[in-house]
Parts: structure tokens; C-alpha cells; sequence
């Protein structure tokens, strides 16, 4: 099998509050196999997991502390200038911290920026000349 990027597990405070946040502000579901210990949204074949940030630092020996920027940012792209606007709306209505507000960008695209409550920055973008299969995932 050819090596892919399958999943995506975010190091969490508590896994109660950021579970209902990404359902809140994202409309997300959790799939079947989330429970109480870890939960799973499925983004059309990758997975976004969530699980308590000492039990994953822990699973990957390494500290739990964090200062600052990661240097990673998590993007939702979106078909259109409106859509990126109403979704960072909702996002911070529903608990998420403003980054960065919604703008045209200098590569021709539109996006904003916002932190979860876990403080991992999210990108929401629109970008002209992007494609989308069915299923909504990013033709490149």
C-alpha cells in the first residue's frame, strides 16, 4: 500500500469542549467510532481525530508543553468569497478565537485564519482556480 496522510489527531485540553465546538462551529459529526476517549469526523478520506493532549504526548513520548505557533495551520476550502465569510461567522460565534479576518489575498484567493480552543490555527480559504470532485475534496 502506497503511504498516504489518513489521519490528523489534534492534542486537545478537553476532549468534551472540542467535540462540541467542531460540531457547533464546523457542523461536523463524529463518526460511530468516537466515544468519551477519543473522537473521530471523517473529511472524505482523511480523518480529524481529537484526543486528551496528555494522552497523545504521552502515546508519542514527547512533552505535552506548548508555547507559540506550531508551524502547522489546517485549511477548509470553500467554493466561493461568501462561503468563507459565513463559516468564519459561525466559527467565532461559536467559540473560535479571531486570527485573522476575512481578506483578499495577494495570491488571488480569499481567507481568513482562526484558533481553535485548543489554540491550532485553521485557514478558511477560497481560491478561483481550484477544483472539486463530488465529494468536495480538492482536485489539484
Amino acid at each position: 500500500m502506497k503511504p498516504r496522510l489518513n489521519i490528523v489527531t489534534l492534542g486537545v485540553k478537553n476532549l468534551n469542549v472540542s467535540r462540541a465546538f467542531y460540531e457547533t462551529a464546523l457542523g461536523w459529526e463524529a463518526t460511530k467510532d468516537s466515544d468519551d476517549k477519543i473522537v473521530f469526523f471523517n473529511q472524505g478520506g482523511i480523518v480529524l481525530g481529537l484526543y486528551p493532549i496528555d494522552k497523545l504526548a504521552e502515546d508519542a513520548e514527547v512533552s505535552q508543553e506548548r508555547s507559540g505557533f506550531s508551524g502547522v495551520t489546517l485549511a477548509i476550502n470553500l467554493d466561493s468569497k461568501e462561503a468563507v465569510t459565513a463559516l468564519y461567522h459561525s466559527v467565532i460565534k461559536n467559540g473560535g478565537k479571531e486570527l485573522v479576518e476575512p481578506r483578499d489575498t495577494f495570491w488571488g484567493g480569499y481567507d481568513c485564519y482562526f484558533a481553535d480552543p485548543d489554540g491550532n490555527s485553521w485557514e478558511i480559504a477560497w481560491a478561483p482556480f481550484w477544483e472539486f470532485d463530488e465529494q468536495g475534496s480538492l482536485k489539484l
